[in-house]
């Protein structure tokens, strides 16, 4: 249980990549002890969650995920490591970019799951709030409200059950956790300037504050009556499951 060979397959690629990030650009300590927390947190979280659903393998959609996670773990250790921002771009925007990857394979596989959608969601929410680290540095800590939004909503429906009632499908609250990571890795970039790097993250984080607050207040109107298994939400268009 818990697909070894895909976990291991997966933690020997996050090995490579950080000693790859460590000859080029350069890894110290502090990416090093970082990525590795990574990879060892990551690859138990994941082999728990595979046997809690039962499963025995990963499916199709889930290594694209999985493919995922490795590069968010690169993305990980150069955030720790404060180092130069296009390496971090460029593994950040290819896991972007496989986020539309792996729904699409596994609508045509036929594998769709809400073991396969919740891990999705993580490694969106999770690429955000690390993103929302590295640009935070650089504008200010108001920035983390990005990253931090989506586990705020999550607390706040343990304590209020009212929070976890389900959501409707909407293309608007796809669109605007879509925008997120897209504006966070240009604010990172190094061609973008203080100001433009600034109003890219102020007008993602009033999207999401619009789109979280939407929510609420639908959720508040709709009452303690329609509680049930969170939907769609917020990663950069998967779920709220805890997220919107």
């Amino acid at each position: 249980m818990g697909d070894p060979a895909a976990l291991g397959a997966a933690a020997c690629a996050q090995a490579a990549l950080l000693v790859l990030l460590a000859w080029a650009p350069g890894l110290g300590p502090a990416g090093w002890a970082a990525g590795t927390g990574f990879l060892l947190a990551g690859a138990a979280a994941v082999a728990w969650a595979v046997r809690r659903s039962g499963r025995s393998r990963l499916g199709p959609a889930d290594l694209v995920t999985l493919a995922r996670s490795v590069l968010i773990g690169g993305v990980v250790a150069l955030v720790a490591d404060g180092g130069p921002a296009w390496p971090l771009v460029a593994l950040a925007s290819v896991a972007l970019a496989l986020d539309l990857v792996d729904g699409l394979v596994a609508r045509r596989t036929g594998t769709e799951s809400s073991f396969g959608a919740r891990f999705d969601m993580e490694a969106d929410a999770f690429l955000i709030l690390v993103l929302s680290v590295r640009v935070a540095a650089e504008l200010g800590w108001w920035v983390l409200a990005i990253g931090a939004m989506r586990y705020a909503f999550v607390a706040a429906g343990r304590a209020a059950p009212w929070m976890r009632g389900p959501l409707a499908p909407s293309r608007a609250r796809k669109a605007v956790a879509a925008v997120q990571g897209v504006a966070l890795v240009a604010a990172a970039a190094p061609v973008v300037p203080a100001g433009g790097a600034t109003a890219l993250a102020a007008g993602a984080l009033a999207l999401l504050a619009w789109s979280f607050g939407r929510d609420v207040a639908g959720l508040w109107r709709a009452g303690p009556g329609a509680g049930g298994t969170r939907a769609v939400g917020h990663g950069t268009g998967a779920r709220r499951g805890g997220g919107s």
